[in-house]
């Protein structure tokens, strides 16, 4: 299941707070950068995703408003 943007943003925010600390491991380090990108690319998909349908939702509105 597709995890929220939210908690995607939250859980993201969690993992720079740890790094950001410096109090982890390199090997706990490696683990966090790679969830985090992982996390970004989502997000990214999820922004994209949400752009595409509010320029479809506009688009709409203005052909109704056109056909008035």
């Amino acid at each position: 299941m597709e995890q929220k943007y939210s908690k995607s943003l939250k859980r993201l925010e969690e993992i720079i707070e740890k790094i950001e600390s410096e109090e982890i491991d390199v090997d706990e380090l490696s683990e966090k950068v790679k969830e985090a990108a992982s996390l970004i690319k989502g997000c990214k998909e999820k922004i994209g995703k949400a752009e595409l349908e509010v320029k479809r939702v506009v688009e709409d509105l203005e052909k109704e408003v056109e056909d008035e």
